[in-house]
């Protein structure tokens, strides 16, 4: 058995791929959807540390948890709920260019407004949040996995 598996007409991919890339396309919806729910209901919701290096609560109710007046864990919901649809094995298995091209688009997205978010933490809040980096993780994951199955798309 190889690691392998047809993707589309003439195409070859790697098989985990598309299950890793849902995988984590779903614990990041997961870890979103907490953030949001904790956005929209009390601080105190937010298991997190706090000390000199994580303060949870800062980061999130900080003016740049905002991004054009939404929440930036709603912006992060949005991007997992996309993610999660595009990441499903069939599209995967799609001919269709378009998607490859706004699954690729939307995680190199992706991964610019993780860079800010990290940014932002160290440089401008000096504190960072253990549920913001966890999505940092999994947003550098599926990107990596991302890139990785799309450049290992091959003719057959």
């Amino acid at each position: 058995m190889t690691a392998e598996t047809t993707s589309a007409p003439g195409e070859i991919t790697r098989r985990w791929v598309p299950v890793t890339s849902l995988v984590l396309s779903v614990l990041g919806l997961a870890v979103s959807g907490y953030m949001t729910l904790s956005h929209y209901t009390d601080q105190a919701v937010l298991v997190c540390s706090t000390n000199a290096v994580i303060d949870c609560a800062r980061v999130t109710s900080s003016p740049q948890s905002m991004v054009f007046g939404i929440p930036v864990a709603v912006l992060g919901l949005v991007f997992f709920v996309g993610m999660c649809v595009l990441n499903l094995p069939a599209l995967w298995r799609s001919a269709d260019q378009r998607v490859r091209l706004l699954r690729f688009a939307s995680v190199g997205v992706g991964i610019v407004f993780v860079a800010y978010l990290v940014a932002v933490e160290l440089l401008i809040l000096h504190v960072i949040c253990e549920w913001c980096t966890v999505v940092h993780v999994l947003t550098i994951a599926l990107f990596a996995v991302t890139v990785l199955g799309e450049t290992s798309r091959r003719s057959a």
